[in-house]
């Protein structure tokens, strides 16, 4: 099975460096899927679903945004957040969602609700994601 060198970083560091048959990934315009040989690529990531196959085997995993690239063959994937989805804390997923909730609740500035329903639709990823 063919294969391309995907690497996946976040503001913690370096979470996935090696070989990967498919990305499939959310970007701002809607979901896009990578494979070998993929044209030279860039795209800002939205918050979503992740599915990384390697050896046939998918892996779906929670991304809170980023960009995704590719050049001359090489994937990187720089996401915000990034966990897959059986690393997923759902109790501390759900109170961020509780938070979350609570902060559009009483926020009384459009920037503060903004803010709040972004950390909601993390929070919601993640939870469905994690198939809770």
């Amino acid at each position: 099975m063919s294969s391309f060198h995907l690497q996946i970083v976040t503001p913690d560091g370096s979470f996935f460096d090696g070989e990967a048959n498919s990305v499939v990934v959310r970007t701002t315009g809607g979901y896009v899927s990578i494979y070998p040989h993929h044209t030279d690529y860039i795209a800002a990531l939205d918050i979503g679903r992740v599915v990384v196959t390697k050896d046939g085997e998918p892996r779906h995993a929670a991304c809170g945004g980023g960009f995704l690239s590719v050049e001359k063959g090489e994937v990187r994937l720089v996401a915000t957040t990034f966990e897959y989805a059986d690393e997923i804390d759902v109790a501390r997923a759900e109170a961020a969602k509780a938070r979350a909730e609570a902060r559009i609740a009483a926020a009384t500035e459009e920037r503060d609700i903004k803010l709040a329903r972004a950390k909601l639709s993390r929070a919601l990823n993640r939870l469905h994601i994690a198939g809770k």
